[in-house]
């Protein structure tokens, strides 16, 4: 494989996965209250729960959506109201830096179900794989996913440690709840917009 797609490759599984959205905020948040090391078991439920998802799209479930478009809006008003929910929760959720209690802090289904009901994650999968797989070759997109899974996993990590180092900072309770706020409130903005679309469409 030349040079050149495996750096495409790598752009694009990078911005796809630094860029915010509904998993990094809620991995933000609750790195903030609860530690990276807690936060671990949602950032690997969401880059496993993604991997799968470009698989399954990868090997054929994206021709079922162009086939049967209302499942693909049947999934985004679901996972609109989950991505809300979690911005409640996140709105919702305590302002202070929490040491114990670990049930509190997301987990691994969280971020698994969280990207298989994320509109955007399928978007994401679609486009990935139309640029990067190859017809009668799976190679390039058994590689490609291969690579989007170390760099997704390693971005959402990164917001992990930025959330924790921000708790060092952002001490007080009045702050991490307006951080909480600013947060959840964006969430439910996002998952606002996504069903007025939808109920455009």
């Amino acid at each position: 494989m030349q040079a050149t797609i495996l750096f495409s490759m790598l752009i694009f599984s990078f911005s796809m996965s630094i860029s915010p959205g509904p998993i990094n905020i809620t991995i933000l948040s609750s790195s903030l209250i609860y530690g990276v090391k807690k936060t671990l078991p949602f950032i690997s439920g969401a880059t496993i729960g993604f991997t799968l998802l470009l698989i399954v799209t990868g090997f054929g479930f994206s021709k079922l959506l162009i086939l049967y478009p209302f499942t693909f809006k049947g999934l985004a008003v679901v996972g609109s109201l989950f991505i809300g929910y979690t911005g409640y929760r996140i709105l919702s959720s305590s302002t202070q830096i929490q040491i114990t209690h670990p049930h509190s802090a997301p987990k691994f289904y969280h971020g698994f179900l969280l990207q298989w009901l994320n509109p955007k994650a399928w978007i994401a999968c679609a486009s990935g794989v139309t640029l990067f797989s190859v017809p009668d070759r799976s190679a390039p997109l058994i590689i490609f996913i291969s690579l989007y899974f170390l760099v997704c996993y390693g971005c959402l990590l990164l917001w992990g440690m930025f959330g924790q180092k921000l708790a060092h900072i952002v001490t007080h309770p009045t702050r991490i709840g307006m951080l909480n706020a600013i947060m959840g409130g964006a969430l439910m903005i996002v998952a606002l917009s996504m069903l007025i679309n939808l109920l455009k469409g």
